[in-house]
């Protein structure tokens, strides 16, 4: 409350420091990192390519219902990113290099655990068939590897600034 007025400072209540939004900063990235990634393989490897469907040990047509899923997941992924986003910035507590380093570490965790576990633990896909995958394997992984380092690094310097 304003000591002259008695009502309430609706614009400065609003006004915290950035730390103490840190993990929401770091959670939206996440969430907007993991349905980027998910919307990427969705749309460029299923739908435009056609290599794989989500689930490939049946039939195409609980492929494309397996790639409905999975699209509804990326999508609620992203909007409840954007919502933690839009809250963030109303309390002008967005701290864009940490929710940065959320987005890379979001979209490579998502991208490690697609590639080693949904494809090689489960084989429930794999990128292309009748081809060597190894090349694409290993390039699927390494991309993840990479994104998953440089968000890491960029959570990691901003876990003292404020």
């Amino acid at each position: 409350m304003t000591p002259r007025t008695g009502y309430m400072n609706i614009q400065n209540d609003l006004v915290q420091p950035r730390h103490i939004h840190s993990k929401r900063n770091l959670w939206s990235g996440v969430l907007f990192g993991v349905g980027l990634a998910a919307f990427i393989d969705e749309t460029i490897f299923h739908q435009l390519l056609h290599w794989h469907h989500f689930y490939d040990l049946s039939t195409t047509a609980v492929g494309l219902v397996s790639d409905g899923f999975f699209h509804a997941f990326s999508w609620f992924a992203t909007i409840a990113s954007l919502f933690l986003f839009a809250d963030l910035r109303r309390r002008k507590a967005l701290w864009l290099t940490r929710w940065w380093g959320g987005v890379l570490l979001g979209a490579g965790v998502f991208q490690l655990y697609d590639g080693l576990v949904q494809h090689k633990l489960m084989r429930i896909h794999q990128i292309r068939y009748d081809v060597d995958v190894t090349p694409y394997d290993w390039t699927w992984n390494i991309i993840a590897v990479v994104m998953i380092i440089v968000g890491s690094l960029l959570v990691w310097r901003t876990r003292r600034s404020v």
